[in-house]
């Protein structure tokens, strides 16, 4: 999991997703919230963020409520535990490709899951997943089954696959900088399908993993899915990696962070321009999800809290924190803690 330098947070649009879901499938929404310890207030406010943690209690929540894979949103209802017996057949593949090309014949089997497949390349080959089949407004699950595919190829053959993009077929959301996090590549809006798009030479890498393995890591899931990505193909996150360093510490200068990348000042400062942020952007982000990490977490008061932040007194970070989130700190932490 993340530790505190490297802690990430998500866009609430993700609970807001799964709340119109339950919402219109009549669950209990005030249970899944109090499950994953999000206040009701936060869903209105725009800027509010969540946890890797509690993305991952929101998934198992609504994977309990519907006891189907797909949360209910698929076609035909897909039973839990489907697809963990299909990635075992998955494993005795002597390579990626082959791995692949038996999913879809599992396809068969698994009429729920919305059509896949994989067109290989001279140079790049593409995963697709026609997402018409999916009653998928908020477009949750076609993000997850995306991101779902791309975690698991990559664990399969125990290393990641590095996507040249990833395609979409919504419009652009505002957003657009996490997209980065999930998948770690440049994101095409307005596509006629979803896919990921990565080198054809990849499909001939060999499966690795075991049977053990495989329990090993869908019991974690699906944390994985955002809590370990240790790569990022942006300046942007390159720049905060060394940002990072000087959480509750020193602050790396503009300088230092040009030096460490071998670029002068104003190539930094104008590449992140062109990515939509700057270094006092990333570290004020930085900031903001060691906030809500430890928050949510439990155990620091506001004012231990600010204190390790750098800040001189609790006033200054709690203005801090409602202009990175538009909420006070106490609607993201315990009543005990201030």
């Amino acid at each position: 999991m993340q530790n505190a330098t490297t802690a990430r947070t998500v866009p609430i649009d993700f609970v807001r997703a799964a709340v119109a879901m339950a919402r219109r499938r009549g669950f209990d929404v005030d249970q899944l919230l109090r499950s994953v310890g999000v206040a009701p207030e936060l869903l209105a406010q725009d800027r509010s963020r969540i946890t890797v943690e509690q993305v991952t209690k929101v998934v198992r929540e609504m994977w309990r409520v519907t006891d189907d894979e797909l949360f209910g949103l698929g076609a035909r209802p897909v039973p839990r535990g489907s697809l963990r017996l299909a990635c075992f057949g998955l494993l005795n593949c002597p390579d990626l490709g082959a791995a692949m090309a038996r999913f879809a014949e599992y396809q068969r089997l698994l009429p729920g899951l919305p059509p896949m497949s994989v067109l290989p390349g001279d140079e790049v080959a593409r995963f697709t997943m026609d997402p018409e089949t999916l009653d998928d407004p908020e477009h949750l699950l076609t993000d997850f089954i995306l991101a779902a595919a791309h975690r698991f190829t990559g664990w399969a053959i125990g290393r990641r696959i590095r996507l040249h993009q990833v395609e979409l077929p919504y419009p652009r959301p505002e957003n657009v900088a996490d997209y980065d996090l999930l998948f770690g590549a440049p994101a095409v809006f307005d596509a006629e399908v979803a896919a990921l798009v990565f080198d054809s030479d990849i499909l001939s890498a060999p499966i690795v993993r075991t049977e053990e393995s495989l329990i090993a890591w869908d019991r974690n899931a699906p944390a994985d899915l955002l809590a370990r990505r240790d790569y990022g193909t942006s300046l942007a996150d390159q720049v905060r990696a060394i940002l990072a360093r000087g959480l509750g510490g020193t602050w790396p200068t503009s300088d230092e962070v040009a030096k460490r990348l071998a670029m002068s000042q104003q190539t930094v400062r104008r590449k992140l321009g062109e990515e939509g942020t700057s270094i006092t952007q990333l570290r004020e982000d930085i900031l903001r999800d060691a906030a809500v990490a430890s928050l949510v977490r439990g155990g620091e008061t506001v004012e231990e809290l600010s204190e390790r932040l750098g800040y001189s007194e609790p006033s200054a970070f709690r203005r801090a924190f409602r202009r990175w989130t538009g909420s006070p700190p106490g609607s993201y932490g315990r009543d005990d803690v201030g």
